[in-house]
C-alpha cells in the first residue's frame, strides 16, 4: 500500500522524501506510513504559496470574508470533534477526555480569530504637519510553522488561526511523530474553501524544518518546540533576516507556601506536573515547598501521585496515558536514573511498569524527587515527562532566588493566601505566566510569552494575531 499523500497547493501528493511511520504508543503498532517531502516537494509548495497570496481571490479578500472560512474551520472541527480526538489519542496517548477537551479549544481557537480578523483596527496618528498619517497592518507573506508532538490539536491551531487571520499563507510541518491531526487540518482547510496553496501541510522531519528555515520563498517562521530546537531556527533565521516566532522549553517553579489551601493546592500541583503525562512546556516540574510544611506536603503529592491510574487513554477512568514514543519515554527514565545515581531521594514512581496491561506501551509513573539541590541537572532541565523535583523554601527572598535560578521563564504557580505576599512574588518572578491558586487555566485571548530562553514573540490573543501582520505608514497631504 502507498504511504499516506500529504497536503500541498490543493492537492494530496506522494512526496519524493523517504517514507516514515506513525506509531501508537499505547501498543507500538504502526498506524499508517506517512509519504514525505522532499526540498524539491517544499520548493513546490512554497511556490504556489506565493501565488496563492498575491491571487485576487485572497490578497484582495475583504476581512469579513476571510473570517467566513475560519469559521467555518471551527465549526468543521466540532462536526468532527469525535473522530479527531481518537486520532489525537492514538498518535500521540493523551488520553481521550483530554483530546476531546483539546479539540473543542481548536475550533473555539479558529472563531477567536475570526472574530479577530473582521474587527482588529488600524491606527491614524496626530498629525505632526500638514498630513494625515495612517498606519496600515499588512500580512508578513508565506509563513512556516512547525509544531511538537505533545499537543497536536491545539498547537497547531494556534499556529493556523492567527497566521491565516492575518491574510498569510501558511505551511505547516507537524512533527513527524504525531502528524496525523496536522493532515487531518489539512482535509477540514480543502472543505472549508481555502484558496489552492493558502494552506498546506508537509510531512517530514528535521530535514524538512531545516529547508522551511532557510528557505528564501518563506518569510516567516513560527515554531513551537525545544530550547535547543529554537536556538537553531533563531540562528539561521537571523542570518536570512527572517522574522521568528519561538514558543519554547519550561522549568516551572510551582510555590506552595505554608498559609495556602493544601488540600486544594497538592491536587493542583499533582495534575500540573502529572496531567498529560507531563509532556507539557507549561509542567510545574519544580515544587517549591515552605519549609515548615514540607514534610506534611510532600506525604500528600505522594499520595496524589500513587493514586492517579496509568492506562488505556480511551478508558474513561485513565488519568495517564502514554508517553508520546518509547525512545521519549526511555529519555525520560533516563534523567530520573542519573538524579537517582547522583543523589537524589526516589519518593514514588522512576521504575518501569511491568504490569502486563501496560509493559507493551510507553507509559512512565508519576514521579516524585526530594532531597536534590536545585542546581542539580534535574531541577535544571526539561524532562518534559511525569517527574516532579520538590524543592523546600526558607522565606521569600529564598524562594525567589531559588526559582528565578533557571534558563526558562514560561510558567509559574503560585499557593497563598496572603495576597499582599502573592503580589510581591508574583512582579519578581521571572515568567510569562503566572497563575495565583490555580493552575493551567488558558484562554486564547490572553497573550501567551515566555521570557529568558523560554522563547520569542507572543501566541494567543491579539498580540498573537499581530504576529504575523508588519505595519505600512502612509503620509497623505493636507
Amino acid at each position: 500500500m502507498a504511504p499516506r499523500p500529504f497536503f500541498s497547493a490543493g492537492a494530496w501528493v506522494q512526496g519524493r522524501g523517504e517514507p516514515i511511520e506513525s506509531r501508537n504508543p499505547e501498543t507500538g503498532d504502526v498506524i499508517v506510513s506517512l509519504s514525505c517531502a522532499s526540498a524539491e516537494d517544499l520548493d513546490d509548495a512554497v511556490e504556489a504559496a506565493r501565488r496563492a497570496i498575491a491571487a485576487p481571490s485572497w490578497a484582495n479578500l475583504p476581512r469579513h470574508m476571510r473570517a467566513r472560512f475560519l469559521h467555518r474551520m471551527g465549526e468543521l472541527i466540532d462536526r468532527d470533534r469525535e473522530r479527531l480526538a481518537n486520532v489525537q489519542m492514538q498518535d500521540n496517548g493523551k488520553v481521550l477526555s483530554e483530546c476531546r477537551a483539546l479539540l473543542e479549544s481548536a475550533a473555539n481557537t479558529f472563531r477567536y480569530y475570526a472574530a479577530a480578523c473582521e474587527t482588529l483596527e488600524g491606527t491614524v496618528p496626530p498629525a505632526r504637519g500638514p498630513y494625515l498619517n495612517m498606519v496600515l497592518e499588512v500580512p508578513v507573506g508565506v509563513v512556516g510553522a512547525i509544531t511538537p508532538w505533545n499537543s497536536p490539536a491545539t498547537l497547531e491551531a494556534q499556529k493556523l488561526a492567527p497566521i491565516l487571520a492575518a491574510g498569510n499563507a501558511v505551511i505547516l510541518k507537524p512533527s513527524e511523530v504525531t502528524p496525523l491531526i496536522g493532515l487531518e487540518y489539512a482535509a477540514l482547510a480543502k472543505e472549508a474553501g481555502f484558496p489552492d496553496g493558502i494552506v498546506s501541510v508537509l510531512t517530514g522531519g528535521i530535514d524538512l524544518g531545516r529547508a522551511m528555515v532557510s528557505h528564501p520563498g518563506i518569510d516567516m517562521i513560527s515554531f513551537t518546540g525545544g530550547t535547543a530546537g529554537g536556538r537553531h531556527i533563531a540562528a539561521e533565521a537571523a542570518r536570512k533576516l527572517k522574522p521568528v516566532v519561538l514558543e519554547l522549553g519550561g522549568k516551572s517553579p510551582h510555590i506552595v507556601c505554608a498559609d495556602a489551601d493544601l488540600e486544594k493546592a497538592a491536587t493542583a500541583v499533582a495534575m500540573g506536573i502529572f496531567s498529560g503525562a507531563g509532556q507539557s512546556c507549561v509542567a510545574g516540574s519544580r515544587i517549591f515547598i515552605e519549609a515548615s510544611i514540607a514534610d506534611e506536603f510532600t506525604s500528600m503529592l505522594v499520595e496524589a501521585a500513587r493514586s492517579l491510574p496509568l492506562g488505556s487513554p480511551a478508558d474513561p477512568e485513565t488519568q495517564i496515558g502514554p508517553l508520546v514514543s518509547f525512545a521519549h519515554r526511555d529519555n525520560v527514565h533516563a534523567h530520573v536514573s542519573r538524579a537517582v545515581a547522583a543523589g537524589a531521594n526516589l519518593l514514588v514512581g522512576g521504575v518501569l511498569p511491568t504490569d502486563s496491561r501496560l509493559s507493551a506501551g510507553a507509559y512512565y509513573p508519576p514521579t516524585l524527587l526530594n532531597r536534590l539541590s536545585n542546581n542539580s541537572d534535574i531541577a535544571q532541565q526539561e524532562v518534559f515527562g511525569p517527574v516532579g523535583v520538590i524543592l523546600p523554601f526558607e522565606d521569600d527572598e529564598d524562594l525567589i532566588a531559588q526559582a528565578n535560578y533557571s534558563d526558562f521563564g514560561l510558567a509559574a504557580g503560585l499557593w497563598t493566601r496572603d495576597i499582599g505576599r502573592a503580589w510581591k512574588i508574583a512582579t519578581r518572578l521571572q515568567t510569562g505566566t503566572l497563575w495565583l491558586n490555580s493552575y493551567k487555566n488558558l484562554s486564547i485571548s490572553t497573550p501567551f510569552q515566555g521570557h529568558k530562553q523560554s522563547g520569542l514573540g507572543r501566541e494567543k490573543g491579539l498580540d498573537g494575531l499581530r504576529q504575523y501582520l508588519q505595519t505600512k505608514a502612509i503620509f497623505w497631504p493636507a
